[in-house]
């Protein structure tokens, strides 16, 4: 079987991706602003195909979100790079994801940062996204299944926190994990439309900034709304 994408033919499947996974970095990221050069690189080699279901496959590196089931989805490949670039990480970090969804994320932060707990409620999901990572052979990425808004405290603290899903204000405990000189990106506002939102931490106290207009799910839980 051969692939045909404007006019450009393609031997096998895998390259055909890597034709489009490159084209959304050019066109959808860096075209927009995105210079880091880790997170760029991390989203030319991360299968974003392999995150979604298999009828959306051909939709995987469009520039919009798509739905993962469960009433969840995969975030908007801007939106993925935008918030991780806010998260500055260097390689030697301790991060923390709050709803792991497809898993895709996780993939991209474990390639810039040296260990990531991930966090998501919804059972189904979280042994989808491990099957997923464990094929990738992703192996510094720990899922676990409980409520994200509370965080993970166990593990904290945390030079960096990123949310996807929308909360209806910053959770405390998660400022609480973050150590010192660490950045939570979050998405604040209604359960329709939010603010990106980054606070840092430094030398105890807070400095918040906000980056824009966004829309993700409700982050469903103690701190964040109701189900």
């Amino acid at each position: 079987m051969r692939f045909r994408k404007d006019r450009v033919n393609f031997g096998d499947e895998e390259e055909y991706f890597a034709y489009l996974r490159d084209l959304m970095v050019s066109e959808q990221i860096e075209a927009r602003g995105i210079k880091d050069k880790r997170v760029l690189e991390a989203m030319r080699e991360v299968p974003r195909h392999l995150f979604v279901p298999s009828s959306l496959k051909e939709r995987a590196y469009d520039d919009t979100p798509l739905s993962i089931g469960e009433g969840q989805t995969i975030s908007q490949p801007y939106m993925v790079a935008l918030m991780t670039e806010l998260l500055r990480l260097q390689g030697d970090e301790k991060v923390l994801e709050v709803g792991t969804g497809s898993g895709y994320q996780a993939a991209i932060l474990a390639k810039l940062a040296k260990y990531v707990y991930t966090v998501e409620r919804i059972p189904l999901l979280a042994d989808e996204a491990k099957k997923r990572l464990d094929e990738l052979g992703v192996n510094n990425v720990q899922i676990v299944v409980g409520d994200g808004s509370r965080g993970l405290p166990q593990h904290s603290p945390y030079q960096g926190i990123i949310v996807t899903a929308g909360a209806p204000r910053v959770p405390e405990v998660l400022i609480e994990q973050l150590a010192e000189g660490g950045r939570l990106v979050i998405p604040v506002g209604s359960s329709s439309l939010q603010m990106l939102t980054v606070v840092e931490k430094e030398r105890d106290k807070l400095t918040t900034r906000e980056e824009g207009t966004c829309i993700f799910v409700p982050l469903v839980g103690k701190y964040g709304w109701q189900e």
